[in-house]
């Protein structure tokens, strides 16, 4: 169970990291896409952080299994919350965040699988 752990972990992780330097880096699509949701425009480097801590939150839960399963549950929480902000902007394009979610599950179930 660790190496699935691992793979999806990782996975995981990358996605975050790509989200987030997105972020950071003010990519037009990225910034569009969730000033156009209603976010302001100061939450995106709060924003940004939470999900580079996330990133290293699962890679630190490869050693530290505690903080994996940590990580795993605050990126749920944060990618529910980005589901229910695209619905309540109208905008179903949620599979991207939906991915997000049932990865951060993933992790959460094969962390504890595995510890």
């Amino acid at each position: 169970m660790f190496i699935a752990y691992a793979v999806v972990g990782l996975l995981l992780a990358a996605g975050l990291t790509m989200s987030a330097v997105g972020t950071f880096t003010r990519n037009e699509k990225v910034i569009a896409s969730m000033l156009g949701l209603g976010v302001p425009e100061s939450w995106l480097p709060r924003l940004a952080t939470l999900k580079a801590l996330g990133a290293v939150g699962l890679v630190v839960g490869l050693w530290v299994p505690l903080i994996g399963e940590a990580a795993a549950v605050g990126v749920f929480l944060y990618f529910v919350g980005a589901v229910v902000t695209h619905l309540r902007a109208k905008d179903h394009e949620i599979a991207p965040a939906g991915v997000f979610v049932v990865l951060a599950v993933a992790a959460f179930v094969l962390r504890l699988a595995s510890a």
